[in-house]
């Protein structure tokens, strides 16, 4: 016969195997985001793990299947996990169950969480990005939620403030990735740039997604970055009234603007190049960020 005590230490050690698997995803498919958490304080670093290894598991969902609808079967089940309504052990998926002690124990709301699910299910399909307001928006569902999130975590479910530097934040990053992320996704025909800002340079869909992309591309994406700048300056600006536990969450904002300037250099191909910083290099700035935020 179990004892309470052999249940409790069993469901301990799923738990600590659950938080060792999202600390790995994250370690191996959002480095930036991982060396960043790094430099938050170590009782925080396992939930904040378990929130971005979530966010990176519904963003290659499209990797995982074959077809759209599989997509949306796979985000269904997430919804439902989060909902409490999915069927079985939910919490067999480490994933999962780190979030699920993440939203318990830090208070989270779910609702962020299924819009963030919702925002991804345009990842599933080739149709192109309308308009610039359609993109701040996708970045805000996404990047900026997770900044706000993991301010939460931080604060321990209180009200951390900065709402909108995060928001902000989130654009930032989000556009500066999805520019970083321009070769693969044209290859996978997906087009993240919006059309109003393709149309005045003449560029279309299909000039992406089949390599050709030109000197019209080149003047999208410096206008692509002037975006992410702006919203750059905009969460700097909003950062006044931001708790200073929760500042830790904003770490990965700094290496925004080394990105940016890495597309800036001569040679740069937007549909071509690579875009990358030394691991020295990132460690250094976000080191340096963490110092001033103290």
């Amino acid at each position: 016969m179990t004892t309470k005590a052999e249940t409790a230490g069993a469901a301990g050690e799923g738990l600590a195997f659950a938080f060792r698997h999202c600390e790995d995803l994250v370690r191996e498919g959002d480095p930036d985001r991982y060396f960043a958490t790094l430099f938050a304080p170590a009782a925080f670093r396992p939930h904040l793990f378990a929130i971005y290894a979530f966010s990176l598991t519904i963003a290659r969902v499209r990797e995982a299947v074959t077809n759209p609808m599989a997509g949306e079967i796979r985000l269904q089940w997430w919804r439902d996990a989060l909902q409490g309504e999915a069927r079985g052990d939910v919490k067999a998926n480490p994933v999962a169950a780190a979030l699920d002690d993440a939203i318990v124990k830090r208070r989270l709301g779910r609702q962020p969480f299924v819009d963030l699910i919702d925002a991804r299910v345009f990842d599933l399909y080739d149709d192109p990005m309308p308009r610039v307001n359609d993109l701040e928006g996708y970045c805000g569902e996404t990047a900026s939620s997770l900044i706000r999130l993991a301010s939460l975590v931080l604060c321990d479910g209180a009200e951390p403030g900065g709402a909108a530097a995060a928001g902000h934040a989130g654009v930032a990053y989000g556009v500066t990735g999805l520019l970083r992320a321009l070769p693969w996704h044209a290859r996978q025909g997906q087009v993240y740039v919006p059309a109003d800002i393709l149309r005045p340079y003449g560029v279309t869909r299909e000039d992406i997604v089949t390599g050709r992309g030109g000197p019209g591309l080149l003047r999208a994406t410096a206008d692509l970055r002037a975006l992410a700048r702006r919203h750059l300056d905009a969460h700097a600006a909003g950062l006044a009234g931001l708790a200073p536990a929760a500042r830790a969450a904003f770490l990965p904002v700094a290496l925004v603007e080394p990105y940016l300037a890495a597309m800036e250099r001569p040679g740069y191909v937007p549909l071509n190049t690579v875009v990358a910083i030394p691991r020295w290099r990132r460690l250094w700035r976000l080191w340096r960020a963490a110092r001033r935020a103290r």
